[in-house]
């Protein structure tokens, strides 16, 4: 389980195709003390160590991750966030995050807005997945706090920090980016349509 605050950046330095695998190879300030089978969250991707060497760590996704995730439109150069799972005795700082991507979301508009950034996201109409006013969001590995929901849009504000220590200021209007919805706001959603409520 993760929380959704970046521990820091990683650096793809090579890709291998694997019949329908994709190995991944990240340079970054934790890879050394990384250990093979550790879970560590890519761009919000729970993804397995598979190797340690050095200063860089691998990891391995496989079809079904690829295809419900923009992992396929990582390049070489190209930065990720990461972030390992909550120690058990770490403070919740921001709210369950699984590593589990529900879906890939498209940047629709980027305002500067005098220090901080507004991102607009949008995403598939789904009845089981949607964000609610004020409510949480998982992208890219980063955990947010949503407004402006609708049913297939949503905005976050970035504040400084977050915009220089992620790959915030990477995204432009296209990018894609990885959607982790609210855990409890699924659940909540999957009981009251067994109960015939919505």
């Amino acid at each position: 389980m993760f929380t959704g605050i970046i521990e820091c950046l990683g650096t793809v330095k090579s890709i291998q195709t694997e019949g329908e695998n994709r190995h991944f190879e990240i340079e970054s300030s934790i890879s050394s003390e990384l250990k093979v089978d550790q879970s560590v969250s890519h761009n919000g991707v729970c993804l397995t160590v598979t190797k340690v060497a050095g200063d860089t760590h691998f990891v391995t996704a496989i079809h079904e991750t690829m295809i419900k995730t923009s992992l396929g439109n990582l390049k070489p150069g190209q930065i990720v966030n990461l972030e390992r799972c909550m120690v058990n005795n770490g403070r919740f700082d921001g709210h369950i995050v699984q590593g589990h991507v529900d879906m890939t979301g498209e940047v629709v508009s980027v305002q500067e807005e005098d220090g901080s950034w507004l991102f607009t996201i949008k995403h598939d109409i789904s009845k089981e997945h949607f964000t609610v006013e004020k409510g949480s969001i998982t992208l890219n590995g980063i955990s947010l706090t949503c407004f402006n929901s609708t049913d297939n849009s949503f905005s976050v504000a970035i504040i400084p920090y977050t915009y220089e220590h992620t790959n915030m200021k990477d995204l432009l209007v296209g990018s894609k980016v990885n959607l982790e919805f609210d855990i409890i706001g699924k659940y909540v959603q999957k009981l009251l349509a067994k109960s015939g409520q919505i």
